[in-house]
C-alpha cells in the first residue's frame, strides 16, 4: 500500500500526477474489498427487518447447524462495552433488547464461504415484538440537539417573503462498499485493514468494545472506494474484529450494495421554514428560520450537523436581526450523519430559494439581490464571528454573471431533455437560468481539538536524497497522497518522496472530512519538513545527509482555536475558516414530461491558494455533480421507516451523461492563517450547485418547487393541472 512519488517531479501549485491514478483507471488498484489472506473466513451480518421492535429471543441453533459455519455471535458475546458512537456512545455493537431502525445489526456469522455465512445468518430465528415506529421528525420528542442563533430585535420590514422547504435523504453513493479484514495478533490484539475516513477514532471506539487497550488495536488504511462522510462512523469494523478474536483466524467482511445502504449513515433530510424581511431596495433587515433535521435512530455526528446548519443558516449575507432555531431529533428512520456539506447543504437550499423570492418581490435580479447583501472581509456572521480573511463574494457574483450563456439546443435532439429517446422535438421545452451561493466552514468547529500529526524522514537511498512522509490521514480519493508529496518536495527540494501507508502507528491526523486535510495534515507535513530542514543547518540536502545520516522529525499542527456556540444565543467564534462558491445553472425542461437537462454549470470559487490545479478542478466538478444529484434525482425513499430503494437501480446518481460542461473561474485570495494561504475546497461546490439548478428549473417552469430532489411529476403534473 506504500505510494511512491519518485515519478512526480512537481511541487505545490502544480498538477502533479496522482500515484494511484493509473492503477485505478486500469482496475489494478487494490481496494479493501480485494483483501485476501490464506486461511481467512467470511463474516456476515443479520439485520433487523423492522424499524422498531423489542427482541424477545434469538435462536442461533439453525445457523450453527449449517455446514461450514465457524461461529455465531450476538450481543451476549461482545467482549467489552456494548455501545459506541462518534459523539455519544448510543449505538449498540449488536442489538441488545430492541432494534431502532430497519437494518440494525442483530447477530454475526463466520463461515468458510461468503454465501454460507449469508445463508446461515438468514437461518437465525429472532422473535420480534413489533412496535409503532416514530418516523415523522415533526412528531419526535427526543432531541439530539437544539441550537438557536439570536441577534437583534427588529423583525418587521417593508418587504416580507416566507416559504417552507424540504430536502430529501441523500446517500453518499460511493462505489466501494464497506469492507475490511481483521487479523488476530500474537499479543492478543488485532490488526484491522480497513477502508475508513478516520483511523484513530475507529480505534478509540473499537478498543473498549473489544475489551482491549488501544495499543493492541492496530488499524491500517486499505484502498478506499469513495467516502463523502459515510465512512466516519463504524460499520463492519467491530464485527470483523470480534469474529477474528473469537476464532483466532483472519475474518473478512464485504457488504453487498443493498447492505451498504443499511450499513452507513446518510445525509439528514430536512424540513425548513424561513421568513426574510427587507427594505424595498432589497437590503436584508431580518431572517427567521426553523430548521428541523431528522437524525434517525442514533446520534452519529448530528450535533455538529445541527451546529453548522444553525451558524450558517442564513448564508453569506449581512443580516442585523436573526432568529434561527436548528433542531436535530431521533426517529426510527435510518441513522444520518456526515455527508459532503454537513448541515450547510440543507440550509443553503432554503436560504437561496428565499433570496430568489426576495429578488422577485423587490423587483431585482437574482444576482443583484445577492450582491447588495453579500458579506466581505470584516463582515460579521450571524454568530458574531468576524470574517477576517478575504471574502470577495460581490466580485465573484459579477464574474459569474459575466460568463457567456450557452447557445440554444438547436435541431439536434440529443441536446434536449429525453431527446436521445425521441420523447420530444422541442415543442414543450423551456430554458431557465438560476443562481446559487453557498458558504461552508472548513475544519472542525466549536472547540474541537482539531490537529494532525506528520512524521518526515530524510535519508540517502542508493546515494540519492529520499524523503518518507508518514501520517494517519485517510486518502479517500481526494488526492491527499499527492499533496503530501508535493509539500515535501517544495519544502525540502527533494525529488524522490514516498508517502507511507496511513496507519495508527503514527499520531492521529483526524478525519478526512470537513475539507480539512490539506489544511491540517498539509500543515503538519509542512511543519515536519521545516524541522528536518532546520536540522540540516543550512547545508545542501545531500551534504547534510552525508554528514548527519538520516534525519527524522515528527510534528503536530493545530489551527487557531474555535469555541462552542452559546447554547442560548448561538454567539461565538465557532469556525476555523470559511469558503465561498457561487454557481450559475442553465437547464432545459420538458414541461409535459417533467424531464430536466442541465445544459451548463458555471462556478466561481475562492480557494485561497491552489495546491494542485487539476485535483482542485476535479473537486469542483465532483461537488457540483453531487449537488446536481440532490437537485434532480438522488433520494433514499423511506416509507414508515423502511428503505424502498437500496440499490443503484432505484437510487439514481448522475452519470457522465447527466453532467454538463462546466465553466469555472478559480480565485486565489490567500488566508493568512492557513498553510500556504489555502482554503479548503471540496465541499463548497456541493452547496451552491443544488439551489442554482432548482432556481433554473423554477425559471423555466414558473413553479415554486420547494422540495429537492425535483421529480418529473412535480413538473409534469403541475403543467397538466395548469
Amino acid at each position: 500500500m506504500t505510494e511512491t512519488a519518485s515519478s512526480l517531479r512537481l511541487g505545490v501549485g502544480e498538477s502533479a500526477r496522482r500515484p494511484d491514478a493509473v492503477l485505478k483507471v486500469t482496475g489494478e488498484f487494490a481496494y479493501a474489498s480485494d483483501l485476501w489472506l490464506e486461511g481467512m473466513v467470511w463474516g456476515a451480518t443479520l439485520r433487523s427487518p423492522h424499524p422498531s421492535a423489542w427482541i424477545r429471543s434469538i435462536d442461533v441453533g439453525p445457523a450453527l447447524a449449517v455446514p461450514g459455519v465457524r461461529a455465531v455471535m450476538t450481543h451476549e458475546d461482545v467482549p467489552g462495552e456494548k455501545f459506541y458512537g462518534l459523539e455519544r456512545k448510543d449505538q449498540p455493537v449488536l442489538a441488545v433488547d430492541q432494534v431502532r431502525y430497519q437494518g440494525e445489526p442483530v447477530a454475526l456469522v463466520a463461515a468458510d464461504h461468503p454465501e454460507t455465512a449469508r445463508r446461515a445468518a438468514d437461518a437465525i430465528v429472532v422473535d420480534y415484538e413489533v412496535r409503532e415506529a416514530v418516523t415523522d421528525p415533526r412528531l419526535a420528542t427526543e432531541l439530539v440537539r437544539h441550537q438557536p442563533v439570536r441577534t437583534g430585535e427588529v423583525f418587521e420590514a417593508e418587504v416580507v417573503v416566507s416559504g417552507e422547504y424540504e430536502v430529501g435523504m441523500q446517500d453518499q453513493a460511493f462505489l466501494g462498499p464497506e469492507s475490511g479484514l481483521a487479523v488476530p495478533a500474537e499479543d492478543g490484539g488485532v490488526d484491522l485493514y480497513i477502508a475508513t475516513q478516520w483511523l484513530h477514532v475507529d480505534r478509540d471506539q473499537l478498543a473498549p468494545c473489544l475489551g482491549l487497550p488501544p495499543e493492541k488495536v492496530r488499524l491500517t488504511l486499505a484502498g478506499v472506494g469513495g467516502a463523502f462522510g459515510a465512512r466516519e462512523d463504524l460499520s463492519m469494523q467491530v464485527h470483523a474484529c470480534m469474529l477474528a478474536l473469537r476464532l483466532n483466524r483472519p475474518v473478512k467482511i464485504v457488504y453487498g450494495r443493498e447492505e451498504s445502504f443499511f450499513g452507513h449513515v446518510h445525509r439528514h433530510p430536512a424540513r425548513m421554514r424561513y421568513e426574510h424581511g427587507a427594505t424595498r431596495d432589497g437590503r436584508l433587515v431580518y431572517v427567521k428560520a426553523a430548521i428541523l433535521l431528522d437524525g434517525g435512530a442514533y446520534c452519529s455526528s448530528s450535533p455538529a450537523v445541527v451546529g453548522n446548519a444553525a451558524s450558517l443558516g442564513v448564508g453569506p449575507y449581512e443580516v442585523p436581526n436573526v432568529l434561527v432555531e436548528a433542531t436535530g431529533v431521533y426517529t426510527n428512520n435510518p441513522p444520518c450523519g456526515a455527508m459532503r456539506g454537513f448541515g450547510a447543504v440543507q440550509a443553503c437550499y432554503a436560504y437561496e430559494s428565499q433570496m430568489d423570492r426576495l429578488a422577485e418581490a423587490c423587483g431585482l435580479s437574482p444576482v443583484e439581490i445577492r450582491r447588495r447583501n453579500a458579506v466581505s472581509q470584516g463582515s460579521a456572521l450571524i454568530t458574531g464571528q468576524v470574517i477576517d480573511s478575504p471574502a470577495p463574494l460581490a466580485d465573484m457574483l459579477r464574474e459569474l454573471e459575466s460568463f457567456p450563456l450557452p447557445p440554444p439546443a438547436g435541431d439536434d435532439l440529443r441536446g434536449l431533455p429525453g431527446g436521445v429517446s425521441q420523447t420530444t422535438h422541442g415543442e414543450s421545452v423551456r430554458r431557465g437560468v438560476g443562481y446559487g451561493v453557498g458558504i461552508k466552514n472548513i475544519c472542525f468547529s466549536e472547540g474541537f481539538d482539531d490537529y494532525s500529526t506528520a512524521r518526515v524522514r530524510a535519508e540517502l537511498v542508493n546515494g540519492e536524497p529520499h524523503v518518507t512522509v508518514h501520517t494517519a490521514a485517510a486518502e479517500v480519493g481526494q488526492g491527499l497522497v499527492t499533496i503530501q508529496a508535493q509539500i515535501a518536495r517544495t519544502e525540502l527540494g527533494v525529488e524522490h518522496v514516498t508517502v507511507a501507508t496511513a496507519d495508527t502507528s503514527v499520531g492521529s491526523a483526524g478525519s478526512s472530512s470537513a475539507s480539512r486535510q490539506s489544511y491540517v495534515t498539509g500543515g503538519a507535513v509542512k511543519a515536519a519538513c521545516e524541522a528536518v530542514r532546520e536540522r540540516f543547518g543550512g547545508l545542501p540536502v545531500r551534504e547534510a545527509l552525508e554528514k548527519f545520516g538520516p534525519v527524522e522529525e515528527t510534528r503536530e499542527f493545530r489551527h487557531r482555536p474555535t469555541f462552542p456556540l452559546d447554547p442560548l444565543t448561538g454567539q461565538g467564534d465557532s469556525h476555523t475558516q470559511l469558503a465561498l462558491c457561487v454557481h450559475r445553472a442553465v437547464v432545459d425542461v420538458d414541461l409535459e414530461l417533467g424531464l430536466v437537462k442541465v445544459v451548463e454549470l458555471a462556478a466561481v470559487q475562492d480557494v485561497g491558494r491552489i495546491l494542485n490545479p487539476q485535483a482542485l478542478e476535479g473537486q469542483i466538478h465532483g461537488g457540483s455533480a453531487q449537488g446536481l444529484g440532490l437537485a434532480l434525482m438522488e433520494e433514499i425513499q423511506v416509507r414508515d421507516g423502511r428503505v424502498l430503494n437500496p440499490s443503484f437501480t432505484d437510487y439514481l446518481i448522475p452519470t457522465i451523461l447527466d453532467m454538463p460542461p462546466m465553466t469555472m473561474k478559480i480565485l486565489e485570495n490567500p488566508d493568512p492563517a492557513a498553510p500556504y494561504g489555502l482554503r479548503g475546497a471540496g465541499e463548497p461546490p456541493t452547496l451552491s450547485s443544488t439551489p442554482a439548478i432548482a432556481a433554473a428549473v423554477r425559471a423555466a417552469t414558473g413553479l415554486r418547487l420547494t422540495r429537492v430532489p425535483i421529480r418529473p411529476e412535480d413538473i409534469a403534473l403541475a403543467h397538466i393541472g395548469g
